[in-house]
């Protein structure tokens, strides 16, 4: 019989999320805990999502709700299991005073008054893929409330702009389920490991390429694009660049933030202010691209620069490799 020694045995498993988050916060002496605990409740909250995702096909939980959300999208019924699982997820936690969801009108109010943070999120991002066990995703923003705490929140709280997050990410559901997120302090990468219930980092200082080679757009919308993303898709094309679309927001800015790339979705003649919601889909992945070393844009100016005014405001992106942006906005 073989014989092991302690060494051999003992491999290291690798760093957990919550070891990660509790090394980050004692790293900081202006630390109280509060935003430790709200990324361990969204961890909490993804787990849950991933099992269902995962059985989706043999719970029957795939398909339509019958329901529109306010956006005149059809809502998935994994939508609202995932919208139901963060918005328990993040009441039960205690620190989190009002959600923005994509699934809801208006603000959620989680009874947590004394609650220092508000969280705007899209529950589950890619909901044409679900049916087709394509990857899909969550998306989360974190703001730090001005309202008094005690007292109820107010809409300001979450029109701040995008540079007064203090958190972002997203969780992918794909071959493995991922959680990316930053604080203003690089990005990192969590893989979940379900046989033993942990996200372990996998990804540490995560940055992206400067160049690629990959676009990723919906060119069947190539006629109603501006002109300038038409000369850009064409050069795309002339150089043999790689054409790259899954058609769900996370799935494609993460391969291109891994592999160098760039995402485009811009304005159209049917939707001239463009389609992705600035709060939960564009924000956060513009401040998590750009701590990665990438770049976002909505063509004419720096995403994050965009004033606010709606919660469900909507917005162009163009977003990734900083010299694939640059070359879309000289010629948007």
């Amino acid at each position: 019989m073989a014989s092991y020694s302690e060494e051999t045995v003992a491999v290291p498993v690798g760093t957990t999320l919550d070891r990660f988050i509790k090394r980050r916060q004692q790293a900081s002496p202006a630390a109280t805990g509060e935003l430790s605990q709200l990324l361990r409740d969204i961890a909490l909250a993804a787990k849950i999502v991933q099992r269902e995702v995962s059985r989706a096909g043999l719970l029957a939980i795939t398909g339509g709700f019958g329901t529109e959300n306010q956006h005149g999208e059809a809502q998935q019924k994994l939508d609202m299991i995932a919208h139901v699982r963060f918005l328990r997820a993040l009441r039960n936690g205690g620190e989190v005073a009002a959600i923005v969801s994509e699934e809801e009108d208006s603000i959620v109010h989680t009874g947590n008054q004394q609650g220092k943070y508000v969280v705007a999120i899209d529950p589950l991002d890619g909901s044409s893929n679900i049916d087709v066990n394509v990857s899909i995703g969550t998306i989360f923003s974190i703001y730090r409330r001005q309202s008094p705490i005690g007292g109820p929140v107010v809409e300001s709280d979450f029109l701040q702009g995008g540079h007064q997050q203090v958190a972002a990410g997203y969780v992918l559901y794909g071959t493995s389920t991922m959680l990316v997120y930053t604080t203003g302090q690089g990005v990192n990468g969590f893989t979940y490991d379900g046989s033993l219930g942990e996200f372990f980092l996998s990804h540490a200082n995560l940055t992206t390429p400067v160049d690629g080679r990959i676009y990723s757009c919906n060119e069947g919308n190539l006629a109603d694009f501006p002109t300038g993303i038409q000369h850009y898709i064409s050069q795309c094309r002339e150089n043999r660049f790689t054409a790259r679309y899954i058609g769900a927001l996370i799935a494609d800015v993460h391969r291109n933030l891994l592999k160098g790339g760039v995402y485009l979705y811009p304005a159209t003649r049917q939707a001239p202010n463009g389609k992705l919601r600035l709060l939960y889909e564009c924000f956060p992945m513009a401040f998590l691209v750009e701590q990665a070393g990438g770049s976002a844009t909505d063509g004419r100016q720096r995403l994050l620069d965009i004033p606010i005014e709606k919660l469900h405001q909507r917005s162009p992106l163009i977003i990734g490799s900083t010299s694939l942006v640059n070359a879309v906005s000289q010629l948007y």
